[in-house]
This record gives C-alpha cells, structure tokens and sequence, in this order.
C-alpha cells in the first residue's frame, strides 16, 4: 500500500488527535452516541497512523509523506 501520511501528520494523529477523542468521548459519555463516534474517530486516526495511508487524503488529493510515494499535485515544490 501507497503511504501518503508524512512523520508529524501521523504522530499528530497518535499523540493529540485520538487521545483528545478518547478523553472528549469519557467526558460526554462513552456510551452516548456521540461517544462511540469519538471512539470510532480515535480508531481511525490510530490505524491510520499506524499503516501510513489515509483514504480521504487519497480521494482529495494531497499527501504529507515526503518521497517518491507521494500522491496529488497540490503539495509539490513550487505549487501552491
């Protein structure tokens, strides 16, 4: 598989994105509706970073991997 997440997206993902979801989803009820939706959203973003490839980053286009696996055009040296 193709990695499209960089190093700081994937450790961003790993050290504030999922366990900011996880603390919220306690906070409002971890078997709230809204709840389970943070869990599900901390799921992704760990196993995301953990495999280095984020669907929706392939569907829109861009990537934050640095290297010749790199997807999308809007992300290359000297485009903006």
């Amino acid at each position: 598989m193709i990695q499209n997440m960089g190093v700081l997206d994937r450790a961003f993902r790993v050290f504030v994105v999922a366990p900011v979801a996880i603390v919220l989803a306690f906070i409002l009820g971890a078997g709230s509706i809204l709840g389970i939706i943070l869990f599900v959203v901390a799921g992704l973003m760990l196993a995301t970073s953990v495999v280095g490839f984020c669907p929706t980053y392939r569907l829109i286009g861009i990537s934050t991997e640095h290297g010749p696996h790199r997807v999308g055009h809007g992300l290359r040296h000297g485009h903006a």
